[in-house]
């Protein structure tokens, strides 16, 4: 899980948190899920980022938390599936992730 309160720093021009704010925290908790899954002398990079934006974010939004949670786990492919609520539980986004695995 990772959590963050946006501040206006976080801001695009349009007044709520930037979407690349959003996606740090979802790819984040994605990959640090698939990479639960690993042994020693494997890791990983990421293919693909997919982010479905839900509502916007403000400061007065207060902290939101990305959850993430391995959808399939392979020898070389693996996809995970990530979602940000605030504290109520309401959903601001969510997204999905596709990672190579890889021997050191």
């Amino acid at each position: 899980m990772f959590a963050g309160i946006p501040s206006f720093d976080h801001y695009n021009p349009l007044g709520s948190a930037h979407g690349g704010y959003i996606a740090a925290l979802l790819d984040s908790c994605m990959a640090c899920s698939v990479h639960s899954t690993l042994g020693p002398g494997h890791t990983y990079a990421t293919l693909e980022v997919k982010i479905n934006y839900v509502r916007p974010i403000t400061i007065d939004t207060g902290e939101v938390r990305a959850e993430g949670k391995v959808i399939t786990a392979g020898k070389r492919i693996a996809t995970a599936e990530g979602r940000l609520f605030d504290n109520s539980g309401k959903l601001y986004a969510h997204g999905t992730s596709t990672c190579l695995i890889f021997t050191l």
